[in-house]
């Protein structure tokens, strides 16, 4: 890991490798490019999609107290997507529409299988979203508007595809936010710190960083595709200080090391305190069909050794010796990766203050998962 920061692959990192409870933490370089600050142990980093698992941990509480069931319409508590329109063509005008053929259910978000995301082709409705502030990108909390409006803004667009049709990547989880708030009766941010930060001690994880700890909070770049230069993306003063109208479940939270450790840890121990190992287990299958990967992914073989279940990536299929059949877990586009592996009893974080430049991980964790993999011998 030292390699890629001395090549500047990224001002400084933070890992951690844990195997049956015992963890290795290394703390390398520095928060900022131009700040002689080194990295700390417990600096906060914009983790982005690595909010999705939190959230479908969220969701499955709920779904454990009966407050909402897997395969029950959300229009109960989400009228504003009663009643869709799905355009007739991707690529179509986006008054051109039919009738959803079913509601959208909670497995819907909790699968990406709404009909709504990331679509990286001519797309007439992802044009309509950007003015909205509804479009998939890098996170930008200071600009969406609260919750209910949020909806409704969203309720004026058709669905891409057809509810269950396919996965496609993020707004699901947006959605949950909403719902979670309006199934407990409380914002979605006073959900997530009462019942699952507080009850595992994440007590930096948030969706924004208060002014005392802005000084362990490190600088997110971005990089030029043209030159490679590292560019500022967010400074600690930035979006993240204050907190957002519209606490986003797909990209909105900050952690550090240790706290995303304990999220991780909970999981692997099959969900104590938060939830039951057969809640846990159903979170971390592969729920996808044959035909739905089939036309889903970022690339065309996105789908070929993985699946995806609540939130989470997960492998099914080794083809690599650090993806083991069973292994769960996802990444951050703003430059952090987790990887959960019930087999070996393993958990793998790695915090960077680097974007990713493409949905497919870069060396620096392609690397990070492979040395973790190659230190076991036993």
């Amino acid at each position: 890991m030292a390699r890629h920061v001395d090549r500047g692959a990224a001002p400084g990192l933070v890992s951690i490798v844990s195997r049956r409870g015992e963890a290795h933490v290394d703390v390398i370089g520095r928060a900022a490019v131009d700040d002689r600050a080194p990295m700390r142990r417990d600096t906060i980093f914009r983790i982005s999609s690595m909010t999705k698992p939190v959230t479908a941990v969220a969701t499955m509480i709920l779904l454990e107290e009966c407050v909402l069931r897997l395969d029950e319409p959300v229009d109960r508590l989400l009228p504003e997507l009663a009643d869709r329109r799905v355009v007739r063509r991707i690529d179509g005008p986006v008054d051109d529409t039919v009738a959803a053929h079913r509601p959208i259910t909670v497995r819907d978000l909790l699968t990406f299988r709404m009909g709504f995301g990331a679509y990286f082709g001519p797309c007439p409705v992802n044009e309509a979203a950007a003015p909205l502030e509804l479009s998939v990108g890098p996170p930008r909390p200071a600009l969406p508007p609260e919750p209910d409006e949020w909806m409704r803004r969203f309720s004026t667009l058709p669905l891409m595809f057809q509810p269950g049709e396919r996965w496609m990547y993020h707004t699901g989880a947006d959605v949950l936010g909403v719902l979670i708030a309006r199934a407990s009766g409380q914002p979605f941010e006073a959900f997530l710190r009462e019942r699952i930060f507080e009850p595992l001690g994440m007590k930096d994880t948030a969706f924004s960083v208060a002014a005392g700890d802005l000084d362990r909070f490190a600088t997110s770049y971005l990089t030029d595709p043209e030159t490679g230069a590292l560019e500022q993306f967010d400074a600690p003063a930035g979006q993240w200080s204050t907190s957002p109208a519209f606490p986003s479940g797909g990209a909105g939270l900050v952690s550090t090391a240790d706290d995303y450790l304990a999220f991780a840890e909970m999981l692997l121990r099959g969900g104590a305190p938060l939830l039951s190992r057969p809640s846990v287990e159903t979170m971390t299958s592969d729920h996808l069909t044959r035909e739905q990967k089939a036309v889903s992914g970022f690339f065309p073989d996105d789908f070929d050794a993985r699946g995806w279940g609540f939130g989470v990536g997960v492998v099914t299929r080794r083809d690599h010796p650090a993806a083991p059949v069973g292994q769960y877990g996802w990444d951050g586009g703003l430059g952090t990766i987790w990887r959960n592996d019930p087999s070996e009893q393993l958990i793998a974080i790695l915090l960077t203050n680097v974007a990713w430049t493409s949905p497919r991980p870069p060396d620096v964790a392609l690397d990070f998962l492979t040395t973790a993999y190659a230190a076991i011998d036993d």
